[in-house]
């Protein structure tokens, strides 16, 4: 890896029983850079984030993410890795219902195990920088959707990964909404350093990203500058 590549994955097939999903994928992701994949439904852009994000292990190839051999770790060695380097946004948020927005947010650093005073902290400052001051105390069901969104995006960052991942964010959002979301990203790339790679059907949000990848019947068929 030459020190501005972030990600690396090479030769990266998948197959779900009779049906070939990821054909010899491979891609990098820059540090600071935002990707986004794109392509019909069934096109194996899910499939490969989840790769990348070491929610799933490939057939075949390799991946690297900082240096490390993502494919040879295995257990809590990849699970603790992945909650201290990578973060994870989805279309539908995934929050507890039963924490406040603080707590949601707190958990990824609990885990790692960030003191709770700590982490509170971290997560106090999280919900100010997203417009949230103030709503750190509210349930999921007292947020609106664009709020618990950010609440989402807040919890994937409360670790300071080198890497988002977010698949179809704006995808249960309102327009207004997930331009919100889409100048959010922007911001926190140039004002903490994340890189982005996000899965999406949204045009105005792939227009966003410094490189638009793709995919067609598990394969990257176009990269786009």
């Amino acid at each position: 890896m030459t020190a501005s590549t972030l990600l690396r994955a090479t030769h990266i097939s998948k197959k779900y029983g009779d049906l070939q999903v990821l054909k010899d994928v491979s891609l990098e992701l820059n540090r600071g850079e935002i990707v986004s994949i794109v392509g019909s439904s069934g096109a194996g852009k899910s499939t490969l984030l989840h790769i990348l994000g070491s929610l799933d292990r490939p057939d075949s190839g390799t991946l690297e993410l900082q240096d490390t051999p993502l494919h040879e770790l295995k257990g809590s060695k990849l699970a603790a890795f992945r909650n201290r380097h990578m973060g994870f946004v989805f279309q539908f948020h995934h929050l507890l219902p039963e924490f406040t927005a603080l707590e949601n947010i707190c958990i990824p650093a609990w885990i790692a195990g960030t003191p709770k005073k700590e982490a509170a902290e971290k997560a106090s400052i999280l919900l100010e920088k997203l417009g949230l001051a103030g709503r750190g105390h509210h349930r999921p069901t007292e947020l609106s959707g664009g709020e618990q969104q950010r609440v989402a995006v807040a919890r994937a960052l409360i670790n300071q990964p080198a890497l988002v991942l977010a698949d179809e964010p704006t995808g249960n959002l309102d327009s207004q909404h997930a331009r919100e979301l889409h100048e959010l990203f922007l911001q926190l790339r140039d004002d903490l350093g994340n890189s982005f790679l996000i899965v999406t059907h949204n045009q105005e949000l792939a227009g966003m990203s410094d490189r638009i990848l793709h995919m067609k019947d598990g394969e990257i068929t176009v990269q786009v500058a």
